[in-house]
């Protein structure tokens, strides 16, 4: 598979399967974050992995799921995630304008992650105080999103945008998930007015 069609297979995955992720895909997969640029090469991230169950039922519980659809997107008992990578911020190295970092280091780790077989959800509708609690995360860190992980339980399909956003799941379960075409938003040389 190319890094194209990779990128264009990857869907955020809410249902995952029991088998494990293991401590050493998650590190190559934290490691892909870690080597994301970062402005002016500051480096202000550090990165936590969750995979102990008890860990991750605390985290679970501070999370909120697909949000046009709850609770019909929330993962099934026995499909919750198996892992969790949580990105957290340095303070003490960059309190503001982190946000690029953040994003090229989870994209990273998403793409690492789906080229393993293992889906993902990049989440950042959660309680961060309380994740950070179930974490141990001291004061100079700054949370505010977590990549949810494990082997796929679902194959969400994309569909045509069709004037709403919002996701849906049909009779059979499938999410199906409206994408913009390109031709609706690749401009050349100069924007094109759209009617």
């Amino acid at each position: 598979m190319t890094l194209y069609d990779l990128i264009i297979s990857r869907r955020s995955i809410r249902q995952f399967s029991p088998r494990p992720v293991g401590r050493a895909v998650l590190e190559k997969i934290v490691d892909a974050g870690r080597l994301a640029p970062s402005a002016s090469n500051l480096q202000p991230l550090e990165f936590i992995f969750v995979d102990d169950e008890a860990k991750r039922r605390e985290v679970f519980a501070c999370v909120r799921w697909a949000g046009y659809i709850t609770p019909a997107g929330n993962p099934l008992p026995g499909q919750e995630p198996k892992a969790y990578i949580i990105p957290v911020v340095k303070l003490g190295v960059r309190r503001t304008g982190f946000d690029l970092d953040l994003g090229a280091a989870v994209e990273n780790m998403i793409l690492a992650a789906w080229g393993e077989g293992i889906g993902s959800c990049w989440i950042g509708a959660l309680d961060a105080a309380g994740v950070g609690r179930a974490v141990g995360l001291t004061e100079g860190y700054r949370l505010t999103c977590l990549l949810a992980l494990g082997y796929p339980a679902e194959a969400p399909v994309i569909e045509d945008f069709a004037g709403s956003v919002k996701y849906w799941k049909d009779d059979a379960g499938v999410l199906h998930v409206p994408k913009r075409k390109l031709a609706d938003v690749l401009h050349h040389n100069r924007v094109r007015s759209r009617t």
